[in-house]
């Protein structure tokens, strides 16, 4: 009987060695090549780190190039800068590079209000200055970019409604570490925007205290109600820094957030919220204001902003004008109010084939939810007999997820519904922004004062 052949590693070609190796995590790689020679010498093989280099570093081959190193020598120094932040940097540094590439073709001038990276030693620095570790992807995400200059517009978005304006800044680390909180209610949180013309910020959770989960991202609401100044609400805007950046890149590159004179707008488009009634188009997109809401009392503040669109392809004698609106809205407990009235926001705008005019309004109400419909009545410019209804289509208005005060010292008196209020509201696009900075903030009844 033959006796049995023993193989060892060291007798397998090494081709399917390489194959095999191909299918291994970089962390698998580095134990292999401590199992034998054959697989040390194996596992150094260049192509098998440009794999890791273009999945972890976003690396290219003219990067390569540039370099005039190996791909395992690559990876090697980029793991020693950055490889504390290996399961953060490649999500990070894609958002990055599409948020600039869309930014350097609408809007130019934020690109060069962005900052260098901070360097390690400065996150370190920061770290012991407050007494609290930083999230390993928001210290990823600052060491491609120290956030942005103290300028307006803001890197995080605008929203203009008449005398209310809101700008945000991406604070840079230094400012941040100036803001960070210790004061009861808001212990252990540290601003990531900052709006000069309002003063709101969101800000960053550290740890978990005071009903906040760690890395959770809000914009603060003073409990209006409770006689405890460290009663606070919470409108939560992100679970992580990374959740939080890269869905707000998203909707920027994606479009989703329009751009308007050079600024981001965030108000949020939903494709169903689209209406055509014969050449006349109507769409709508929401914004929810923080700034203007509270949780206690309930008053959640939107503005919503209505595009109306005459067909280029329309025939001229189809020319036409607003003469009425007519709403119907809707909240979630089911009741309805309706409100009639002339024009829009004191505007009678005339509709030509290819014109497009569009206005910007608000609304408040007390249940966490309303949708709005209703139509516009037109007449014809070359018979004022020929009236016809437009449609506009259903929108909802949902309150954002918000968490009440841990520390209530009393509980919220019942909140009276909102009132719509179209009258006190303006056209985004016709704010005057040396107006804008003397803000005059809307109090508890919402309202917002129309700009003429």
């Amino acid at each position: 009987m033959a006796a049995a052949t023993v193989l060892s590693l060291d007798s397998l070609p090494s081709d399917p060695l390489l194959l095999i190796l191909s299918f291994l995590d970089f962390r698998d790689l580095i134990n292999c090549s401590l199992a034998s020679r054959q697989l040390s010498d194996l596992s150094a093989h260049n192509p098998l780190w440009k794999r890791f280099c273009q999945k972890y570093w976003l690396l290219t081959e003219s990067d390569k190039v540039q370099k005039g190193q190996g791909w395992r020598d690559i990876f090697k120094e980029y793991y020693a800068d950055l490889g504390r932040y290996i399961d953060h940097y490649s999500t990070l540094k894609k958002a990055w590079d599409d948020l600039k590439a869309y930014l350097e073709q609408k809007c130019p001038r934020m690109i060069a209000s962005l900052k260098e990276g901070a360097k390690e030693e400065e996150l370190d620095a920061i770290e012991a200055q407050i007494g609290c570790k930083l999230p390993n992807d928001y210290r990823c995400s600052y060491r491609i970019h120290n956030g942005q200059k103290l300028v307006v517009p803001g890197l995080m978005g605008s929203m203009a409604l008449s005398n209310h304006y809101r700008s945000e800044d991406l604070l840079d680390i230094e400012t941040a570490a100036g803001g960070f909180q210790k004061r009861k209610g808001m212990r252990q949180c540290l601003p990531l925007t900052f709006c000069f013309h309002t003063g709101l910020s969101q800000y960053l959770a550290l740890k978990s205290v005071e009903g906040r989960a760690r890395s959770e991202i809000f914009y603060n609401c003073p409990d209006q109600l409770a006689q405890n100044p460290s009663a606070i609400d919470m409108f939560i805007t992100g679970s992580s820094f990374t959740e939080w950046f890269t869905s707000y890149v998203h909707n920027v590159v994606s479009g989703e957030y329009p751009i308007i004179r050079d600024q981001i707008f965030r108000y949020v488009h939903d494709k169903q919220c689209v209406a055509t009634t014969g050449d006349i188009t109507v769409s709508v997109s929401t914004s929810f204001l923080p700034e203007l809401s509270s949780v206690n009392p309930a008053h959640f503040f939107f503005t919503y902003r209505i595009r109306i669109e005459m067909a280029k392809d329309a025939l001229p004698e189809n020319a036409c004008q607003l003469d009425t609106r007519y709403w119907k809205i809707t909240n979630t407990n089911g009741n309805v109010e309706e409100v009639r009235g002339p024009g829009v926001v004191g505007e009678f705008p005339v509709m030509t084939p290819g014109k497009v005019h569009e206005y910007a309004s608000c609304t408040t109400f007390s249940s966490t939810s309303e949708y709005m419909e209703g139509h516009y009545t037109f007449h014809r410019l070359n018979n004022k007999e020929e009236v016809f209804d437009v449609t506009i289509p259903r929108f909802h208005m949902v309150c954002p997820q918000f968490r009440e005060s841990s520390v209530r010292m009393s509980s919220a008196n019942s909140a009276s519904i909102g009132t719509f209020n179209e009258d006190g509201s303006s056209d985004t696009d016709d704010y005057d922004e040396g107006e804008l900075r003397g803000l005059n903030m809307a109090g508890a009844s919402g309202r917002c004062t129309r700009h003429i």
